[in-house]
């Protein structure tokens, strides 16, 4: 009994370390099991995320080439598939890269937009925005808030400059002069930036004040000059009557208003006596075709006053019936600020011979601009067509030389307000009247 109990409990003994090592052993194959499927797993992963990965590269690469092979050869149109494409990984890229994270759809579609005009390499065409386009119309009515001063642009430098200011106005009490070349705005440099914003800048609301960075011809440094914002209601006519018969009328710009204002200013001094008449084109930067045809069938004789062409040859002209000759002595005041309307004008009287040019050569742009108002509220002004003087000068780029060179003297001007080009119309005008 003894052996067999004793034999007993040895048997079960050794049973139960065999099961435990089986045991062990199956726990053993069961993690090693385990570490080997979720190794495979893991790779498998890896190698999905890789694979995708590098088809999105492919498809990158891919879309990259046929872009790159589609603008070896010159596209039909500006939008196509290719282009399209092309915005989007532009897009993408930004979205994913720019570091600043505040970028706005709607500014790069009108940085698109307005890259597209630019590419013309033409500094009279410009994509307006809808507050571009209200800023437009303002100074078409001839009131906004702003210094008082005409901004033109320098095509050859592209930077902006002072072409005139206004009587009375925070730029002529801040003393800006014509010809000061803008370099900053409110510590903004002006470099590379259209002529509507730079414009846009300048004006705001009325008591504010803008800082302006100019540079002068003459001036060891840069002048920083802050001019207050004010309402400014722009007269494009300036009339006065000299020493009771030399008329003076002088046209700032060329409006829809400007019409009537001639047509006024020229009555009024008709009245007064007037016996011979300067009419200054200094520093006037243009306008409005229509006006200063208008302007021009109030002086000329019957004939062209100016004819365009586009670019296909098409030739439109603008005659004058001869009723409103102007039959009195005439000087014509110009100078290198003269641009676009104020040279067909200047220029139709050179051709007719009915008045003496005094000063210097004028601007220099013969072409004309049309604005097109879209349906969304912005515009485009593209350059349209060229123009010619009635004896088929084209001058843009060249400008209307006047018949005696006279140069202005800023330095006495601006010291003693004596204005010698003026001076000089008075003494030319009086002895043609005294000649009579």
């Amino acid at each position: 009994m003894e052996y067999n109990l004793n034999g007993y409990w040895n048997n079960t003994n050794g049973n139960g370390e065999q099961d435990e090592k089986e045991n062990m052993r199956k726990n053993r194959k069961s993690f090693r099991n385990g570490m080997i499927s979720g190794i495979l797993l893991c790779l498998l992963i890896l190698c999905c995320v890789y694979t995708v990965r590098q088809l999105c590269i492919l498809h990158r690469q891919r879309l990259e080439n046929m872009i790159s092979q589609e603008t070896e050869e010159e596209p039909d149109s500006l939008v196509n598939d290719m282009t399209m494409k092309k915005l989007e990984v532009i897009e993408q890229a930004i979205s994913d890269y720019y570091y600043q994270e505040d970028v706005k759809a709607a500014d790069m579609i009108d940085g698109m937009y307005q890259g597209v005009v630019a590419s013309l390499g033409d500094p009279y065409s410009t994509y307006y925005t809808e507050d571009d386009l209200e800023e437009l119309m303002e100074q078409t009515e001839g009131i906004y808030y702003g210094i008082g001063a005409y901004v033109g642009m320098d095509a050859q430098t592209g930077m902006a400059y002072i072409s005139g200011v206004f009587e009375g106005t925070p730029a002529e009490e801040a003393g800006l002069r014509d010809g000061d070349v803008i370099y900053m705005v409110n510590e903004e440099p002006m470099q590379g930036l259209e002529l509507s914003e730079i414009v846009g800048k300048i004006k705001g609301q009325e008591g504010t004040k803008v800082d302006l960075t100019i540079y002068r011809e003459g001036e060891a440094d840069y002048l920083q000059i802050p001019v207050e914002r004010r309402k400014i209601e722009s007269p494009t006519v300036k009339y006065e009557l000299y020493d009771d018969k030399t008329g003076y009328i002088q046209i700032t710009e060329f409006d829809e208003i400007t019409v009537d204002q001639f047509a006024e200013a020229m009555a009024a001094l008709r009245e007064q006596g007037m016996e011979g008449l300067i009419l200054d084109l200094r520093a006037n930067p243009g306008g409005n075709l229509s006006a200063v045809v208008e302007i021009a069938r109030q002086m000329l004789p019957e004939g062209l006053i100016v004819y365009t062409e586009d670019r296909d040859g098409n030739r439109t002209e603008y005659t004058c019936d001869g009723k409103n000759v102007f039959d009195m002595p005439l000087v014509v005041l110009i100078n290198g600020y003269s641009a676009s309307a104020s040279e067909i004008l200047a220029g139709a009287i050179k051709d007719y011979g009915i008045g003496e040019l005094i000063g210097t050569t004028t601007f220099g742009k013969g072409i004309v601009q049309k604005v097109m108002s879209l349906s969304d509220g912005t515009a485009l002004k593209l350059t349209v067509s060229t123009y010619f003087t009635p004896k088929g000068n084209n001058i843009h780029g060249i400008g209307v030389e006047p018949d005696e060179v006279y140069e202005f003297d800023g330095e006495e001007y601006y010291e003693n307000g004596y204005d010698n080009q003026l001076e000089y119309a008075k003494k030319v005008i009086g002895e043609k009247i005294g000649g009579e």
